[in-house]
């Protein structure tokens, strides 16, 4: 899959995502396939309304093949909760679809997908936007905001705008849930909370 690729916005070569799983794990599109487990594909029905993307599996995702399933997928699952959305009803994704990590004794340590990496996987995106035809699209943190938009976006700047994308959704930036996890302060963390979880609220209020 290397060398020049057609614009898949205008030709999705992929028309399922059943096929597109199988694309994804036999992807070699950058150098992160050879220390993950696995693709990590998108999850949620296809008909689904609201496309949730986040930077990129973590190390209990690219055991299990799922994303969002290890502490950042639980206060994501309550904040979703929270803001009267349905998980099932959502399709939830990664801006890179395999886990970039260094070694720290046994643990695998998280690392940020650099620009290429974020880059040469927007090829899965663009399909699974193109399969799934959000009507929203909810970027969570800054690498995912860079994949959806297509550039680097500071939160702040953003955040709390409906930004219209090129496949005519209608995307959101806020930050990532593992962000909340680190937040030392109880009342900071409180607060930050209630406001993604306003951001998702409107997000939702967005496809009405």
């Amino acid at each position: 899959m290397h060398g020049a690729v057609p614009d898949v916005r205008k030709a999705p070569v992929v028309a399922s995502l059943l096929a597109l799983r199988s694309g994804e794990n036999a992807c070699r599109r950058c150098p992160l396939y050879k220390h993950a487990t696995q693709a990590v594909p998108g999850q949620g029905p296809r008909t689904a309304s609201m496309m949730l993307v986040g930077e990129q599996p973590g190390d209990q995702e690219d055991k299990a093949g799922v994303p969002f399933v290890g502490p950042a997928g639980r206060m994501l699952d309550r904040a979703l909760e929270d803001a009267g959305i349905e998980r099932s009803r959502v399709f939830i994704t990664n801006a890179v679809k395999h886990f970039k990590h260094e070694m720290r004794g046994k643990r695998r340590l998280h690392k940020r997908p650099n620009a290429y990496e974020v880059e040469q996987c927007r090829w899965w995106q663009d399909l699974e936007r193109a399969i799934v035809k959000p009507v929203v699209i909810v970027a969570l943190g800054a690498t995912a905001a860079r994949s959806v938009l297509g550039r680097p976006t500071a939160i702040a700047k953003v955040r709390g705008q409906a930004l219209p994308v090129d496949d005519g959704a209608k995307a959101f930036v806020t930050m990532h849930p593992s962000a909340l996890l680190r937040i030392k302060d109880e009342l900071d963390k409180v607060q930050a909370y209630r406001s993604f979880v306003a951001d998702l609220r409107r997000a939702a209020k967005a496809m009405k």
